[in-house]
């Protein structure tokens, strides 16, 4: 060994602190123990095999498909060799492959079919997480495709729908289908009511022809789409406004295979999610179906929205945690300064500080998941459906932001390697980077969180703070707890009076304060979900101890902000001055 020469003998060192993991199913203590304490003992059951198994074929097949599809990103072919335009966007055979796993593996089907009730959807969601990092950005489609089922299903799967539902629920990868979601337009993104100039115009059967411009869709070699547009009236005139929008579903291809009057003007240069097509597209008479009532396409897709948050959330947690799983391997490698990473209390607590976050995140998920399977089921209560409404934005807005800070500093754990592109870790931290953005930024889900309590006349808030109530009290008999739920009273105690506080203030108050706000709620009410998760009988160690690390954090920061002065008009107007100070008017 010593007469190796020096540059080789560190090259093979370096080899081997490659981390490698596991089954991410069997390497996940919290997601165990989360099933085994909420499944009934037959599903629970089930469901482990089945997770054990997909597991398995994460590592075995999934995870090289979806490195290949990294390497290999999608290609627009304008025209073909004799100069006939053609329009085609080249996915790799990994890409097309996942495709037919996903189907195999019911990612979509799992949530319609409702072999557990209640509990199908969370099954679904778990299988959803444990895929997501391995899957070469192919759970952004099927985020899309479990969105359109679920508006055709609140549609009572009308009669002309029934194909398209069966084929994008389906497990037959022959059969099934990904959908788009072709919302966004030159003029904005979220202000759909404002920027959609896409026009309908109805036809002699009963079907339309779309004319517009899509300046952003998603997985756009998907089969169908959802899209929104206006209908032109009998004067040739449309509908300004959210009213003046309908939802229409389309077929991408004829049966022929020749786009449906659709031309690609170019695929997106993104800063992540390579994998995935995403194009600039022109709807040039493309033959659809009106699916919604005429005007009330926004209110049709809220159902798609709620979803699509949900898959953003779920993405956000498992970014998380393959990061942080990856990050732990490595210091039980890695040596500097004379031992093993995991050996310096320093590094240990920067990970236990990500680990902390990722537990928070996870238990908010599988609650807003949990509610979801209970409302799809008919099974949920007034309340819970009031609870449902508010979590799905406090959720995803929360577990955007903690994803991104966790991937970064998970980056920075493995020093220069983690800058390194080969390694794998610079693609996860850029395709984390677009969950703040996806499915509505920051401050759109803070203002929808703020509607989501104007629309219940402020019986969220009551209902909110009573359910955190009752998971404290269950936690406030374990006297390793005592101080953790102390904390936690104090802050929804803090809460209740800001809430009081800034109703009598004014809409600009509770606007300036909407993402701090929001944040509150996030942290209280995961607060809760991790007292309650310590207080099991069989909780381990590491279950209190994230209890209490969580609670130690400004659970409250809304409460900062209004003792600062922050929410009131005259620092809107210092905010503005400070941000274009010295810049053009």
């Amino acid at each position: 060994d010593l007469e190796r020469p020096l540059a080789r003998w560190e090259m093979e060192t370096l080899f081997h602190e490659q981390p490698e993991t596991g089954n991410p199913y069997l390497e996940d203590a919290l997601l165990q123990s989360y099933l085994k304490t909420h499944l009934p003992p037959k599903v629970l059951e089930e469901v482990h095999q089945d997770l054990e198994r997909f597991g398995n074929r994460l590592l075995s097949q999934v995870k090289p498909l979806g490195w290949e599809c990294e390497l290999n990103p999608p290609v627009f072919r304008q025209y073909d060799a004799w100069g006939q335009r053609v329009d085609h966007i080249l996915t790799c055979s990994a890409w097309r492959r996942i495709k037919e796993i996903a189907a195999e593996e019911g990612l979509v089907a799992e949530a319609y079919e409702r072999r557990y009730s209640s509990w199908s959807r969370l099954h679904q969601a778990v299988k959803l997480y444990l895929f997501s990092t391995f899957s070469g950005g192919f759970s952004c489609p099927l985020a899309m495709t479990d969105g359109a089922a679920k508006v055709i299903e609140s549609l009572g799967i009308p009669g002309s729908l029934k194909n398209a539902f069966e084929h994008l629920t389906s497990r037959d990868p022959k059969k099934f289908w990904t959908s788009g979601q072709w919302m966004t337009e030159r003029r904005g993104g979220s202000d759909v009511a404002n920027s959609t100039e896409t026009v309908a115009r109805k036809q002699p059967d009963g079907t339309y022809h779309l004319h517009g411009f899509k300046w952003f869709t998603s997985a756009a070699d998907s089969d169908v789409t959802l899209t929104l547009a206006r209908v032109v009236d009998a004067e040739g005139q449309v509908k300004q406004g959210s009213s003046g929008l309908s939802l229409f579903f389309l077929k991408v291809r004829d049966e022929e295979g020749k786009l449906n009057s659709i031309r690609v003007q170019r695929l997106k240069e993104k800063l992540g999610t390579r994998q995935m097509a995403t194009a600039e597209l022109w709807l040039d008479g493309a033959k659809a179906q009106l699916i919604s009532a005429e005007g009330r396409g926004v209110a049709s897709i809220s159902s798609m929205l709620n979803i699509t948050r949900i898959h953003n959330v779920i993405a956000a947690v498992a970014s998380m945690r393959r990061m942080i799983s990856l990050s732990r391997e490595y210091a039980r490698k890695r040596v500097a300064f004379g031992k093993l990473l995991k050996d310096h209390p320093l590094h240990m607590q920067t990970l236990a500080r990500m680990e902390v976050q990722t537990r928070g995140a996870f238990l908010l998920l599988a609650e807003t998941v949990r509610l979801l399977g209970l409302v799809e089921a008919n099974m949920a209560s007034e309340q819970e459906q009031l609870l449902l409404r508010l979590l799905i934005p406090v959720a995803k807005l929360y577990t955007g932001k903690q994803a991104s800070a966790v991937a970064v500093e998970a980056m920075e754990s493995f020093g220069g390697q983690g800058y390194m592109e080969d390694t794998g870790l610079p693609v996860m931290v850029r395709d984390t980077l677009v969950l703040s953005i996806w499915e509505g930024t920051t401050n759109i889900l803070a203002l929808d969180v703020l509607r989501s309590l104007t629309k219940s006349h402020g019986q969220v808030m009551t209902l909110f703070c009573s359910t955190v109530q009752e998971k404290l009290e269950l936690a406030s008999s374990t006297a390793e707890l005592e101080q953790a739920v102390k904390q936690m009273r104090d802050a929804t105690s803090s809460l209740a009076r800001f809430t009081q506080a800034a109703g009598a203030r004014g809409a600009l108050t509770m606007e300036l304060a909407a993402r701090d706000f929001s944040y509150t709620l996030a942290r209280i009410y995961a607060g809760a979900l991790l007292l309650e998760h310590a207080a099991r009988p069989d909780a381990s160690s590491a279950d209190i101890s994230a209890a209490r690390r969580w609670c130690n954090q400004e659970l409250c920061p809304v409460t900062t902000g209004l003792e600062s002065s922050s929410y009131e008009a005259k620092e809107a107007f210092l905010d503005s001055t400070l941000v274009y100070e010295g810049s053009p008017a």
